[in-house]
């Protein structure tokens, strides 16, 4: 399954002083999936709209979620 976040799981070292971080994450912006701008891109109705969103074409729209939640029920 497609997702935008990816995650990996650091070395940690038994000597480490502060309590571990077991799974980092980062997020990955949507325009890495595309490999061009095809034509005729939808685009937001509003330029209202657009401004919200921050980008003009809802395939680019990316919004924040919380990294911790991971969208796998069963880990």
């Amino acid at each position: 399954m497609f997702t935008q976040y990816k995650y990996w799981q650091p070395y940690v070292s038994p000597f480490d002083p502060c309590p571990p971080i077991r799974v980092k994450s980062y997020n990955t912006p949507p325009q890495l999936y595309l490999g061009f701008q095809p034509r005729g891109l939808p685009q937001f109705s509003t330029a209202k709209e657009a401004l919200f969103h921050g980008t003009l074409w809802p395939a680019l729209f990316s919004p924040y979620q919380d990294p911790q939640i991971r969208g796998e029920e069963d880990e």
